[in-house]
């Protein structure tokens, strides 16, 4: 029990999970992780802290980063739609400030990883969505670093789905990140 199928993505390191889901008339069973049967699949990963965050249609987190303290991140969709997204920030990637995203949901079940030295945001198409992730290192307040989610020279192609840019509900914080190339990162 508890296989998991991984795909790695267009970039490398960020991968999506599919876990096996066991259902029938009462409901289904699935794991959402396992130390072995990662590491099975050359997957090495340490997480040291859980996190949940509720959102109504419109929001758009992110892009978040950490600078001192990075965080990988495993993430999925408990209830609703998001669509996630990763922006590679590695100076020496062959993919620096190129950016993969993937739909999660209740339904499809999957995961995205995230590794260390990436941004990450999401934004939720469902009218409203509960987001679940696993963090590689512990969430430093002092330490948290921005990028602009529309900067033109990354281009994400969020999926908006008639919802003007200006109806997109954004934090105070995320309103006033720079462009990736005003913001220093250092991965």
């Amino acid at each position: 029990m508890g296989k998991f199928k991984i795909i790695k993505k267009e970039i490398e390191d960020v991968f999506t999970v599919e876990p096996t889901v066991f259902g029938d008339d009462r409901g289904y069973f699935m794991e959402t992780y396992n130390e072995n049967d990662f590491k099975d699949q050359g997957i090495n990963l340490t997480f040291v802290q859980d996190n949940q965050s509720k959102s109504t249609k419109g929001v758009l987190r992110g892009l978040h980063f950490q600078y001192k303290h990075p965080q990988g991140k495993l993430v999925r969709v408990i209830r609703g739609k998001v669509f996630d997204v990763a922006v590679d920030l590695r100076k020496d990637s062959n993919t620096y400030g190129q950016w993969v995203g993937e739909t999660l949901s209740e339904d499809n079940k999957k995961q995205l990883f995230i590794p260390k030295g990436f941004a990450h945001g999401f934004f939720v198409i469902s009218d409203e969505a509960e987001f679940v992730y696993k963090c590689t290192d512990f969430y430093a307040p002092d330490d948290e670093g921005g990028i602009l989610w529309n900067d033109p020279n990354i281009g994400i192609d969020w999926p908006l789905d008639g919802i003007n840019e200006e109806d997109i509900l954004l934090s105070e914080k995320d309103q006033n990140w720079k462009l990736m190339k005003d913001t220093k990162t250092n991965f």
